[in-house]
């Protein structure tokens, strides 16, 4: 027999094989599917809330539902999970957007009510509402037990800004150290950059100019020499 012949013939390579099908993915349980949900009016996201046998998946889609198109019905149906662990944050993002004054109510009485993780919530989402009649309960947590209710605090009293927020906060960079003096000095920034949103520079500039001074922490005065520079460089600035 020839060399040749005794050679192991090649293997034959197959065809381009098909891939495996993908398993399909187990259908939604219709217990987690929110595509009626998300659709719903407001009537029909008050009953689902103040349904005791909706889930809290549903709950927590009606909250934020609600966001979009909740009223002062949805927003006392809503209310009641500030006190739920699970869905207070949902409940808190469907109330925010909504402007009847009855949430800027609640949201101000749950401050002698709720304590912790819940207490920071409402305090961030009275900041996100501007809520100037907070002002008074806001300074009183500023000056708190509880650091991250403190901080909150501080931070709401800077996006609400006005008369009442910044004499709080100027008194606070006197009365405060350590982290939550630094807190309330970040808040001052914030608080200026409010004043010139509405459009009085003139408070802007005065508070900007206190938080050029050298007891301010060092990352808020470069900021606020910054701003100050930015304004009086401006070519619409007042002559």
């Amino acid at each position: 027999m020839s060399q040749a012949s005794a050679q192991t013939p090649a293997p034959v390579k197959p065809a381009n094989p098909k891939p495996a099908p993908r398993p399909q993915p187990p259908p939604i349980p219709p217990e987690f599917q929110a595509g009626d949900i998300m659709k719903m009016g407001p009537a029909d996201l008050v009953r689902l809330l103040r349904d005791p046998s909706a889930s809290e998946f549903r709950k927590a889609k009606a909250c934020m539902r609600a966001a979009m198109v909740g009223d002062k019905e949805a927003a006392a149906a809503m209310l009641p999970l500030l006190n739920d662990p699970q869905l207070n944050q949902y409940a808190r993002y469907g109330l925010v957007p909504i402007p009847d004054p009855s949430v800027d109510d609640a949201f101000r009485a749950a401050l002698g009510t709720l304590k912790g993780d819940l207490l920071v919530g409402v305090v961030d989402s009275i900041g996100q509402r501007k809520d100037a009649k907070a002002v008074d309960a806001l300074a009183k947590l500023m000056y708190g037990t509880e650091p991250e209710v403190a901080r909150a605090a501080i931070a709401s009293l800077g996006r609400i800004s006005g008369p009442a927020a910044t004499d709080i906060l100027l008194e606070g960079l006197g009365k405060t150290n350590g982290a939550v003096r630094s807190a309330v000095a970040n808040a001052c920034l914030v608080c200026a950059e409010e004043w010139l949103i509405k459009g009085d520079r003139k408070q802007a500039t005065s508070l900007y100019e206190r938080l050029t001074q050298n007891d301010i922490p060092k990352p808020v005065r470069l900021g606020a020499m910054n701003t100050i520079i930015s304004l009086e460089t401006a070519a619409n600035r007042p002559r």
